[in-house]
């Protein structure tokens, strides 16, 4: 859970900083060709390439998830032997009455 975390903290800190990192470079001319462009056109560039970094980072994170392996994470025993007899109670016949958590509320 942790490295998950870890992942998840990284990718937001550089979805904070690309973005200000690009604009910031383009209103300071650190970009080549940033000063043939007109104020207009360079506002419309800085902020189109800084949206993209934004998109960008959020698909590496897609990627990221998406490569986690299935079966490293294990669910909690208590959780499952609860369901399963939650489960069990709702296809056995029991009536709604006799479950508290089913009953409604007034």
């Amino acid at each position: 859970m942790a490295g998950v975390t870890q992942k998840f903290l990284l990718v937001s800190i550089f979805m904070w900083i690309l973005p200000t990192a690009i604009l910031y470079g383009f209103n300071n001319n650190f970009f080549p060709g940033s000063t043939t462009l007109s104020p207009h056109s360079l506002t419309l560039l800085s902020g189109f390439l800084a949206v993209v970094s934004v998109n960008v980072m959020i698909v590496f994170y897609i990627c990221m998830a998406l490569k986690e392996p299935a079966d490293k994470h294990k669910p909690d025993p208590a959780f499952l032997a609860e369901a399963k007899d939650s489960v069990s109670k709702l296809t056995s016949g029991a009536s709604s009455s006799e479950d508290p958590a089913l009953k409604k509320q007034d």
